[in-house]
């Protein structure tokens, strides 16, 4: 394993930690935006339709999937900037 990837290892940890938090609140922002409650529904909310709850998965993975890439390609670009190496 290169040096460069075994180096990477905690800075991407942290980088997925914090893109967890951004993407959980952007989801938040875009239910509330397409005038949704509050609060998002979750598998087990009884009071919910099926529509509703697999409508709320399905976003809030896109935008989990898309801020993930966003990140871990920005940190390795960022990676390779200051040690001239890719981490991957």
């Amino acid at each position: 394993m290169k040096a460069s990837k075994v180096a990477y290892k905690p800075v991407g940890l942290a980088l997925g930690a914090g893109a967890g938090i951004v993407a959980g609140a952007l989801f938040k922002q875009v239910w509330k935006w397409a005038g949704h409650d509050d609060d998002a529904p979750d598998a087990m909310d009884e009071g919910r339709r099926w529509r509703e709850i697999l409508l709320a998965a399905a976003v809030q993975g896109a935008i989990f999937a898309l801020v993930k890439a966003a990140v871990e390609r920005s940190g390795a670009v960022a990676v390779r900037r200051v040690s001239g190496t890719w981490p991957g």
